[in-house]
């Protein structure tokens, strides 16, 4: 190299180091995207999982909190908003909407989700196990168990000849599930009476339906927004006398009667983990979507008894946590 361009060399090396090196020095931000109001125990999980890859939130990663507070139709804006900033990457949590929305907004920008629908169905990613581009993360197929739920609600109360099914028509998944419980309940001899309920202020007029149609029990949904509001939904279940089951243990913890599903918990921890392996270099599309695989059986004998319901012996033996 000539002396005059080995000059010209260093002075554009010189000027040029500086902006790499800011960029590499700088906090790597988390776009944390939610279609509900965020849960302190699932950001713990997220900060668990983040911890074990060696990031502390704070210390050398900062996370952007963005919550639709159960308006799903927010999600996109939201989205937008962490595309634009200075997200490093996006973590979709608070229901399958979240992660369907940051898809949307970007194909570059990696994203990792944390949700209970299947992945492949609703279009996140064209394979489990090899997602193939900008998106993967944990799924723990809630929505997967509905027939399920509803054999574990006819052993609990068999003489229940109808059975309400509360949904939220703005989630992605529920045609899939509602599917699965419908041939459930063919199986079982069973009707099964749909009601919608997209809003906390149709949640009465759901529960008053199901009491018109005279139905034994109720199935709810697995959907973030019935989660967000499981206190009001235990309580409607045990005023109008219907035992209900819903998909995971903190509807039981809240007063539920019984829940089905999977450790919610451990996946938002995977999905930090996940968002971890990504800031040390993994790109999404060589991430293999995880699936858990441990499965919980809560029942709450507080709110069977003030139901007057005697939970079979064989019910009981079988829960992994029994709330007296």
């Amino acid at each position: 190299m000539r002396r005059r361009e080995f000059i010209k060399a260093s002075i554009a090396s010189a000027a040029t180091w500086p902006l790499a090196s800011r960029a590499q020095q700088a906090m790597p931000v988390i776009g944390l995207l939610s279609g509900n109001q965020f849960d302190e125990r699932e950001l713990g999980a997220v900060r668990r999982g983040l911890g074990e890859t060696g990031y502390v939130e704070g210390g050398n990663v900062s996370i952007d909190y963005r919550s639709a507070a159960g308006r799903y139709d927010r999600l996109p804006v939201l989205a937008a908003e962490l595309v634009r900033g200075p997200a490093s990457v996006i973590l979709a949590i608070g229901g399958t909407a979240s992660a369907v929305a940051a898809k949307a907004a970007s194909t570059s920008l990696p994203i990792v989700f944390a949700n209970g629908g299947d992945p492949v169905g609703i279009g996140l990613v064209p394979s489990l196990n090899r997602p193939g581009g900008n998106v993967t993360g944990v799924s723990f197929f809630v929505t997967a168990l509905g027939a399920k739920r509803l054999e574990l609600l006819h052993e609990l109360v068999p003489n229940a000849a109808a059975v309400g099914y509360l949904v939220n028509p703005a989630n992605s998944n529920i045609a899939s599930e509602q599917a699965d419980v419908e041939a459930a309940a063919r199986n079982l001899g069973l009707h099964v009476h749909v009601q919608n309920a997209p809003g906390e202020g149709d949640f009465d007029a759901a529960f008053a339906g199901f009491v018109e149609r005279r139905v034994g029990a109720v199935i709810v949904s697995a959907d973030a927004f019935f989660l967000s509001q499981r206190a009001r939904l235990a309580s409607l279940a045990l005023r109008h006398a219907l035992p209900a089951i819903c998909d995971v243990r903190e509807h039981a913890l809240a007063g539920g009667l019984v829940s089905y599903g999977t450790d919610r918990m451990d996946a938002y921890r995977q999905g930090g983990v996940y968002v971890g392996k990504v800031f040390k270099g993994a790109a999404p599309a060589d991430l293999p979507v995880l699936q858990s695989t441990k499965f919980e059986l809560v029942i709450n004998m507080k709110t069977a008894k003030a139901l007057g319901l005697a939970v079979p012996a064989t019910l009981l033996a079988r829960a992994d946590e029994v709330i007296e």
